[in-house]
């Protein structure tokens, strides 16, 4: 078994506030930006197919609007054609008469109206030009009304010099033809076309197939580039209404829509700036990254507040877990204390013995008729430094106890793990005695210092070598504690020869109050004691155990890097004695 990992030990409040606000705010925030990323997406992706679904049906409707129109009017020649005799239609007046009714009719849609004879001479005419007597017999418009008996122009500048088309039908009279003919008002025509628009840069225009304007057309367009060169061209289908995102004359992302009108001979074209046309696209994106801001945040906000309060209580609790950690410690040495306590007592108890019964001795000596004799003096001198001899051997037995009985002060500082194994070794050696146990010490010269409290590092050590002599019964056995380097960590060993520890209590050996010994004779503490202080200087403490083999208790400290100068309690104690 190990100590745990150092990432579970308390760290810097500041970081760990950075940690808690980093990690709400992911918690909080990565959903909500892909959420909010996909909703977006989506939303594009539906708005703009509304938009092309939009714009088809516009075209379709305006398209079918333009269609009636010339159709209506097409429509309207021919029921003057049938209803009315041609010696009727070849009278101006009557022309001029049904002229105005039309006008008046449609707002003004007919320009004029007149009749044609089968040599393509113009016979009778209605209208505000003097085309009475003209000939069309080489007008392209006229041979196709007469070879498809109704006909339908292009616009086209003709004899009066200013654009304008014609709606032409033929009637057939004793086996000649006759064509009747009427002018459509460009400019009604025109705005016809031109009130077909969407947002600010939205317009509409119509071509026929040889690339030619029909109506004029809001803004300039480049009909040799896509998408009306393609269509022109016969590289892509005019055959139905088609959506295409291109660019336009200015290279700026732009949606077209194209709808066939007469039959496929036009083109009616609208054109957009995408921007434009998803306007309301852009405006929604931004209201969602504003909101997604704010949200954001308030997260973050809400996610500071909440990590300053944790951090507060952890810091707290972590202030309280170093009370009870260091009141846990102390028991334990106090503990450590009481069983030392009786060995330390009849340890001093000999060196006692001999003071006492040395001083008595020179009691007696001072007693003798001549005590200043040289012999007398010899003996006193002897008596004398004895006392002194045993008294340096109680100090030092009492500067031991002392040295492991006082505050523990956790403040780290390089120390030599060779020292303090000496010193432990002494405060035991009574102990080690009754219970007939030897202890071998396998200490690696010019060991590498470590960074640790030397009160609880020595109290670490103390519980090792004293569960080792417990866990040896009689006839008795031997301790062994090794030190020694091994890669960057310093390592010591304590090993036994007791009866060893049932793997069944293996995984709980460094729990609070677990204990193998009997009754009344172990709190418990000891090895978690040794486990916490372990853990909080870096280390890692384990063991392994076989039953009548024995016990090895593993610690490892990670080396001390520093400069700061080497030392021990025991130096401090000493130069203070």
């Amino acid at each position: 078994m190990t100590s745990s990992d150092s990432s579970s030990r308390p760290g810097n409040p500041t970081m760990a506030i950075r940690s808690v606000v980093i990690g709400l705010a992911l918690i909080v925030l990565v959903p909500l930006v892909i959420a909010g990323a996909i909703n977006l997406a989506h939303f594009q992706a539906v708005y703009r197919s509304k938009v092309e679904n939009e714009l088809s049906v516009m075209i379709e409707r305006h398209s079918l609007i333009v269609d009636s129109f010339i159709e209506d009017r097409l429509s309207d020649i021919r029921v003057i054609a049938r209803e009315h005799p041609i010696e009727r239609l070849g009278d101006p007046d009557f022309l001029r008469r049904i002229l105005n009714v039309m006008r008046e009719e449609y707002h003004g849609a007919f320009v004029d109206l007149g009749l044609v004879n089968s040599a393509g001479v113009q016979i009778a005419y209605a209208g505000p030009f003097n085309l009475e007597s003209a000939d069309y017999s080489s007008a392209a418009w006229y041979q196709q009304a007469v070879a498809q008996e109704s006909y339908i122009s292009d616009v086209f500048a003709g004899l009066r010099g200013s654009p304008h088309f014609i709606v032409a039908t033929t009637r057939v009279v004793d086996g000649e033809p006759y064509v009747i003919r009427s002018t459509i008002d460009f400019e009604a025509f025109n705005a016809l076309v031109e009130n077909i628009r969407i947002g600010h840069t939205g317009f509409a225009f119509i071509i026929n197939r040889k690339g030619e304007f029909q109506t004029s057309p809001r803004f300039e367009v480049a009909l040799n580039r896509p998408p009306y060169a393609d269509i022109l061209a016969g590289q892509s289908r005019a055959d139905r209404i088609s959506v295409i995102n291109g660019e336009d004359l200015l290279g700026r992302p732009s949606i077209f829509t194209i709808a066939p009108l007469k039959q496929g001979r036009w083109l009616l074209c609208y054109q957009q700036e995408t921007a434009d046309a998803f306007e309301e696209v852009r405006s929604m994106s931004r209201l969602a990254i504003a909101t997604l801001v704010v949200v954001s945040l308030a997260a973050l906000a809400i996610s500071y507040l909440v990590s300053v309060r944790l951090a507060r209580q952890l810091a707290a609790a972590e202030s309280e877990r170093a009370v009870m950690t260091h009141q846990v410690i102390e028991t334990g040495r106090l503990a450590s204390i009481g069983e030392l306590a009786a060995g330390i007592a009849h340890e001093i108890n000999n060196p006692v013995a001999i003071m006492v019964q040395e001083a008595g001795w020179i009691d007696d000596l001072l007693q003798d008729p001549d005590p200043t004799s040289a012999e007398n003096l010899s003996e006193i001198t002897r008596a004398v430094n004895q006392i002194r001899t045993q008294g340096d051997r109680c100090k030092e037995i009492t500067y031991k106890l002392l040295s492991f009985a006082r505050k523990t002060d956790p403040t780290a500082r390089p120390i030599v793990l060779n020292d303090l194994v000496d010193e432990v070794i002494g405060l035991t050696s009574q102990k080690t005695r009754y219970a007939n146990v030897s202890i071998v010490t396998d200490l690696e010269p010019d060991l590498p210092a470590i960074s640790a409290s030397p009160t609880e590092i020595q109290q670490v050590l103390l519980n090792l070598v004293n569960n080792a002599i417990d866990a040896i019964e009689q006839p008795g056995g031997t301790v062994t504690v090794t030190t020694r380097t091994h890669g960057a960590d310093v390592v010591l060993a304590v090993r036994d020869t007791g009866k060893g520890i049932p793997e069944a209590n293996l995984g709980r050996i460094f729990d609070p109050f677990f204990t193998t010994k009997p009754v009344g004779q172990g709190t418990g503490l000891g090895l978690s004691i040794c486990y916490g202080i372990v853990d909080k200087a870096g280390g890692t403490i384990s063991v392994e155990s076989e039953i009548e083999q024995g016990t090895t208790f593993t610690v490892a400290f990670p080396r001390h890097f520093g400069g700061a100068e080497v030392h021990t309690d025991s130096d401090k104690e000493r130069e203070g004695t």
